[in-house]
């Protein structure tokens, strides 16, 4: 069989969805649509796995034999250790800092699920969230742009670190506040909407640049993103032209310094799609928010203005490759939960409403990965519900901060597997990637510019409906 006939036939039923969805085919298929299709029911295919406890999000895929589950957990044990104070960890030669967010991926990540923003009013230090830093980019800032997708800001680097080690001041301390707002539903159904103002006090190195650009950010969900990594690029190029050739969307993908190669390549990770890949999202992470520099990134972000805390490249990395790649290992294994109340038919009611919404057309269902070198991760059939692309999402959650190619309105289509258990892993996860939103109804409420009009269908619904469509996303 020629490869490009099987790969059409293998993703057939994915192609179905989207083209309906957005209009390219006749919809006969709509009421199949609107049943549970098979393998549904687990999201990661074979890597899925059978919880809906605060633990859903830190589980080994489903298909790891016992030698490579304990490769998962060797992983899983520097994910949730402190990086601290020389000699707590063999690969450690002064442990984290001297700027940083925290000591520990997990104290972000917490149980391997959605952050929350800073409490309102709080000076205390950021827990799951951060700041991104930048300036707006000027003619002679072609080579910046190129190696980080960003003008850093030139004294605080390309994020602010609210905590310090070794008696080093922090850099600052998020002061957040919100300006709330009422949307009213069409059946005279009230919705509060809160949008974040930020300020940074207690500036540790003096004034910021005073264009300064500020994005705050909440972790993300841990589970699948070795199965997100594994989605052929050949897929997300398809995504592109089916909705180019719809006209209702137009995504576009991101393309982002692979620092390993020297080239440009597709983005897929970060809420901009600002990481090409696991490996160099996780070096990223080490780098900025725990001040830990390993072979990829070989100083933190700590700027040469920062003298005291400056590091610069002659050190050896404190993160080895070997621990490194444990961490990569354990990223990419954590398995998706399988899907809850499935056959509950207001759950299928509200599926077909997110279809003819145009939801769809952005979060597409489903997709079969290609291959990768986890044989784990290849050839399965999988629910993310995400095209992985960026999307004008409008004025209302602009940040105004670009990102490589991605501008200050565009945003990357978030997967939505796992989404009913976002507060069951924590009870404090926040919706959209500024944590603005405290339920699902707010996040929709909150889409603008290409996602406009399926916002206004979901507005318009009666009260059955929503709560239709609700019981869908909670499904998930």
């Amino acid at each position: 069989m020629k490869p490009l006939f099987k790969r059409f036939l293998t993703s057939r039923r994915t192609w179905i969805v989207g083209l309906c969805t957005i209009g390219l085919a006749g919809c006969d298929d709509t009421r199949r649509l609107a049943e549970v299709e098979p393998g549904e029911d687990h999201p990661g295919a074979a890597t899925t796995v059978q919880r809906q406890d605060a633990n859903a999000f830190s589980i080994p895929a489903q298909n790891l034999s016992p030698s490579r589950r304990m490769e998962f957990f060797i992983g899983n044990a520097l994910f949730r250790n402190i990086w601290v104070a020389e000699g707590a960890l063999p690969a450690s030669r002064s442990g984290a800092g001297p700027l940083l967010n925290t000591d520990s991926c997990q104290s972000c990540h917490i149980k391997d699920g959605r952050g929350h923003p800073p409490v309102p009013g709080s000076h205390a230090a950021a827990l799951s969230s951060l700041v991104r830093l930048s300036i707006p980019a000027t003619a002679g800032d072609e080579q910046a742009l190129l190696r980080d997708g960003v003008v850093s800001e030139p004294v605080y680097g390309g994020q602010l670190q609210d905590n310090a080690l070794g008696g080093h001041p922090h850099e600052g301390r998020v002061l957040l506040e919100y300006h709330y707002s009422t949307v009213h539903l069409q059946d005279g159904t009230a919705v509060e909407l809160r949008k974040p103002a930020l300020q940074i006090a207690q500036l540790g190195y003096g004034p910021m640049h005073p264009h300064t650009l500020f994005s705050l950010r909440v972790a993300s969900p841990m589970i699948g993103l070795g199965l997100l990594e594994a989605i052929d690029e050949r897929d997300l190029l398809d995504n592109v032209t089916l909705q180019a050739h719809a006209g209702e969307v137009s995504g576009r993908l991101n393309y982002v310094r692979d620092v390993v190669q020297g080239t440009s390549v597709v983005g897929r990770f970060g809420w901009k799609a600002g990481q090409p890949n696991l490996n160099q999202q996780n070096a990223a992470a080490f780098a900025g928010d725990m001040g830990l520099t390993s072979t990829l990134f070989a100083h933190d972000d700590c700027t040469a203005r920062q003298e005291r805390c400056w590091k610069g490249t002659a050190q050896p990395p404190e993160v080895s490759d070997a621990r490194l790649a444990s961490v990569l290992f354990y990223t990419r294994m954590l398995a998706v939960p399988a899907r809850r109340n499935l056959g509950q038919p207001s759950v299928q009611r509200g599926k077909a409403l997110f279809q003819d919404s145009g939801c769809a057309a952005c979060h597409r269902p489903a997709y079969v990965t290609g291959q990768h070198v986890e044989p784990e991760l290849s050839g399965q059939l999988i629910f993310p519900y995400s095209d992985l692309l960026l999307h004008d999402m409008g004025e209302g959650l602009a940040d105004g901060r670009p990102e490589f190619l991605a501008n200050g309105r565009e945003w990357r289509t978030p997967p939505l597997w796992g989404l009913g258990l976002t507060q069951v892993v924590n009870p404090q996860g926040r919706y959209l990637h500024d944590g603005r939103a405290r339920t699902l109804l707010e996040a929709i409420l909150w889409h603008g510019g290409e996602a406009h009009s399926s916002k206004e269908k979901v507005r318009r619904m009666s009260g059955a409906d929503r709560e239709a469509l609700l019981d869908f996303l909670k499904s998930l």
